[in-house]
């Protein structure tokens, strides 16, 4: 799970420096499709991040919470809708 949590932390702090450029290219009057590219860049990397963190969630985490099946499957259950809400 250590190796997971530094991959994850990486691909955060990727994220903060992208939102940081999208805050210069506004800042700075960029045109208007380098803008909403870059958005969308950051809106990609960020679903996929949340994607990562459910996969995470699931295979060290509640493993180890859920001490028997119908638990773990209500936990699921749980953190499935909780993403797709998110949407």
């Amino acid at each position: 799970m250590e190796k997971d949590k530094t991959k994850l932390i990486q691909r955060f702090r990727r994220i903060e420096g992208q939102i940081r450029g999208l805050q210069r290219m506004i800042e700075s009057g960029r045109a208007c499709e380098e803008i909403i590219t870059q958005f969308a860049s950051i809106n990609g990397a960020l679903k996929s991040a949340g994607f990562l963190i459910v996969m995470y969630y699931l295979n060290d985490c509640l493993m180890r919470k859920a001490d028997s099946v119908e638990n773990l499957e209500k936990e699921v259950e749980k953190v499935i809708k909780t993403y797709i809400s998110s949407m």
